[in-house]
């Protein structure tokens, strides 16, 4: 018995798995952006001069 997958199948997964990670992506930055919009709409500022 073989265990093998056939090229369409393969090609199938890479192509199901690389459009997961885009949206995966899209959603994160998305995110990533309110999180930053959120923070510049309330003036929290970082002390530049205290962290070195």
């Amino acid at each position: 018995m073989t265990s093998y997958i056939f090229f369409d199948d393969a090609l199938r997964m890479l192509v199901n798995a690389f459009l997961a990670s885009v949206l995966l992506l899209i959603a994160f930055s998305g995110l990533g952006l309110a999180v930053i919009e959120t923070i510049e709409k309330t003036g929290i500022r970082v002390d530049t001069k205290r962290l070195n």
